[in-house]
């Protein structure tokens, strides 16, 4: 079945694909931890070889990245049953290559350690085209507000009942992009291609101000579909 969007160079998209039957796709911080290596990994042209990782080392695994990067990444979040991405077609058919590896892989990796079989997500991946200058700014938002859901899980319906411990737990979560965007130091912001992608956020408090708008929203008057 042909996607009914078609990948074009120079163009964004936001990327998605969950567990089979919703199933929990990282059960422990190392699952985490080898989807987060491999968002590095597979983004190369280079074929992806990962034996002899028995133990991810993130400095290691982030300093032996080779070869020319098939799309940018703008931004990305994980979450137990399912996975976003920013990214932008560097070159052609670069963004079916590179998720068609890192799903593959991580996979691979997640059926030998949990001892199954078959499929791990649910279908092919989903895909958005970011087609406005205003939607590819809201899906930063969209994004990196996800994990929210894992604290107050009825927070788009009623607003955020404490913005103050939400900002705390989004500084803690690892498993995203946003501590990247706020200048933190870790192997993990060689992830992202900023530079590729326009510059919405000149500085650390741009962004953060960004965010701010959404976590203060009154449901009562806007209506949000995270």
């Amino acid at each position: 079945m042909n996607r009914k969007i078609k990948f074009s160079e120079g163009e964004y998209y936001h990327i998605y694909n969950r567990g089979i039957e919703k199933r929990i796709i990282f059960q422990d911080r190392d699952d985490y931890r080898r989807f987060v290596f491999l968002l590095n990994m597979a983004n190369s042209k280079e074929p992806l070889n990962v034996r002899g990782f028995k133990k991810i080392h993130q400095g290691l695994a982030f300093a032996n990245h080779q070869g020319q990067t098939l799309v940018n990444i703008g931004a990305w979040c994980l979450m137990p049953n399912h996975f976003h991405l920013l990214v932008g077609e560097k070159i052609d058919g670069g963004i079916s290559i590179f998720v068609q590896k890192l799903l593959t892989a991580y996979s691979m990796y997640f059926n030998k350690k949990y001892e199954r079989k078959g499929s791990l997500f649910e279908g092919r991946f989903q895909a958005q085209h970011a087609n406005t200058d205003n939607y590819l700014k809201y899906l930063y938002s969209y994004i990196h507000l996800n994990p929210v859901k894992l604290i107050q899980s009825d927070w788009k319906e009623k607003g955020i009942e404490d913005i103050k411990k939400t900002r705390e737990f989004l500084k803690n979560y690892e498993y995203s992009s946003y501590l990247d965007y706020l200048d933190c130091e870790r192997e993990e912001k060689n992830i992202l291609g900023k530079e590729n992608f326009p510059e919405y956020f000149k500085t650390k408090e741009d962004f953060e101000n960004n965010l701010s708008d959404w976590l203060k929203f009154d449901p009562n008057i806007i209506n949000i579909n995270f």
